[in-house]
């Protein structure tokens, strides 16, 4: 039976949207997903990214995935510790950061544009020393790199884990290849646009990564986290084990996760894969949808993936 016509999935589609909407309130972040007619933005709706950012189970657990392998890098962890009241504010950080992935996302250029070039000049004021002395900038192009890396990894593999786990190799890497746009306008070089390239590049990044005094504190900040919703200390054990359920294997041993953990992360993504078309269902009418209304294309598109040839053809040309 379809979830709108069975009365116990209604009613949980519909606390789900409560709970959503409470999480991340729609509406504040003055950004105009309606207009210009036609504008397709940086991507589009040919674009895999539309689909993979259309999907919220997978995104909230890729964010979380992507913030825990943010703490084992020491220069990038150091402008969150010391330029941000992230002890105080992670809800709003969280905020921002989901508003700034949907605006670049599907908003049209120039909003777009205007995201990025303010995010670009925040990150020009975030400098500083490492406690062994090491000097460290928001902007560097290496670390920009890792940040994006980071994320568009865990987008990838909570939209793999969550919605569709028949994932073809071609899409992941069309993703990554498209992905790549918008770190690349901020400043980020050599970033990788294929899985393997993503690979490659976390088997080279790791000689730099620890998991110290300062990413076990900002990762017991993430564990106590409190959305404002029901059920908050449910809510994050869910989220955040089925976030750590996507870590690579190498990450979760230099995160400690410890073997009881481990199995809670499994449960957790499990929990979340069964609940995911609830989720979808309770928010059809999110900015995907209305990025699709604005260039007057069926928002059914982002159930399905783009012809994958015909985008690289386009592309080539």
């Amino acid at each position: 039976m379809p979830p709108h016509r069975n009365p116990l999935a209604a009613i949980a589609t519909s606390r789900i949207r409560r709970w959503v909407l409470s999480a991340f309130p729609r509406g504040r972040s003055g950004i105009d997903y309606d207009h210009p007619p036609g504008d397709p933005g940086l991507f589009g709706p040919d674009s895999v990214t539309w689909r993979i950012h259309a999907d919220f189970p997978g995104m909230l657990s890729g964010g979380l995935c992507a913030l825990m392998l943010q703490t084992l890098h020491p220069r990038a962890l150091a402008g969150v510790w010391d330029h941000s009241n992230f002890r105080d504010d992670l809800v709003g950080r969280l905020r921002r950061t989901t508003a700034f992935v949907a605006g670049t996302t599907y908003a049209g250029h120039e909003q777009a544009s205007r995201l990025i070039a303010r995010v670009a000049a925040i990150h020009a004021r975030v400098q500083g020393t490492l406690p062994d002395g090491r000097a460290y900038a928001a902007d560097a192009p290496d670390l920009l790199t890792w940040v994006h890396v980071t994320e568009s990894y865990g987008f990838l593999q909570g939209y793999r884990r969550y919605c569709r786990r028949d994932l073809p190799a071609a899409a992941a890497d069309r993703y990554y290849d498209e992905a790549r746009r918008v770190a690349e306008t901020l400043g980020a070089r050599d970033v990788p646009a294929s899985e393997a390239g993503v690979a490659d590049y976390f088997a080279r990044a790791r000689d730099e990564l620890a998991c110290d005094a300062r990413s076990r504190e900002v990762l017991a900040v993430l564990e106590r986290i409190r959305l404002p919703v029901p059920a908050a200390g449910l809510s994050r054990e869910l989220f955040l084990g089925a976030g750590a359920a996507l870590l690579p294997d190498w990450a979760r041993d230099m995160l400690e996760r410890s073997t009881g953990r481990r199995i809670r992360d499994a449960f957790a993504a499990r929990t979340l894969a069964g609940l995911a078309p609830l989720f979808r269902t309770a928010l059809d009418d999110g900015v995907a949808p209305r990025a699709c209304a604005r260039l007057g294309v069926d928002p059914a598109i982002l159930q399905r993936l783009p012809d994958l040839d015909a985008v690289h053809a386009s592309h080539r040309g």
